[in-house]
């Protein structure tokens, strides 16, 4: 195992993005108000994970009755996010994507708490990680990166804390990442 938890450098985690924003009590319950901000919160968590673990992230978001030829982009400066082409579930977009990242130097993981899609990966050689799992890893993540940035603030102490409210400081770290613009 990784010292900083499951995964290795350059392992690709292939996130089924809807399923996971369900699977999580404080997404699920951002979604009943609007999707757009669950969404965007599981981006945010994933791209401090991606930061901190080290490896390739790529969400999908089911976009099956969509029209279109389907999309991807980049959030932030290095998480990926591909919205299905119209007539291709997440599913099937995970499946394609196994078989794409598939190599002996790397290990393919797919979130998903669909058990039906987690046999289907196994199957292309990608191994398993349920929304529960994924979960305590970005959990085990933030804790392990806020205990760093506490302690790098006493050591540097950070004129701005305390300052500023805490809604600004966020902004202006996202800013930082590349998350946000001006």
């Amino acid at each position: 195992m990784h010292e900083k938890g499951k995964f290795q450098r350059q392992d690709v985690l292939l996130v089924d993005g809807y399923n996971i924003i369900g699977a999580w009590p404080e997404l699920a319950a951002l979604k009943t108000e609007k999707l757009e901000d669950a969404r965007d919160r599981l981006l945010d968590m994933l791209a401090d994970y991606q930061s901190y673990a080290g490896l390739i992230v790529i969400v999908v978001f089911d976009a099956f009755r969509v029209p279109g030829a389907g999309a991807e982009y980049r959030y932030g400066k290095k998480l990926q996010v591909v919205y299905t082409r119209e007539r291709e579930t997440a599913d099937e977009a995970i499946e394609r994507l196994v078989g794409e990242w598939t190599s002996v130097r790397r290990h393919i993981y797919v979130a998903t708490s669909d058990q039906v899609e987690q046999h289907v990966a196994f199957g292309r050689g990608a191994l398993r990680v349920s929304a529960r799992e994924l979960r305590i890893e970005v959990k085990q993540s933030r804790v392990e990166i806020e205990t760093v940035i506490k302690r790098d603030v006493q050591l540097k102490k950070n004129p701005l804390d305390g300052v500023l409210p805490e809604d600004v400081q966020r902004r202006l770290e996202r800013m930082r990442r590349g998350l946000e613009e001006n």
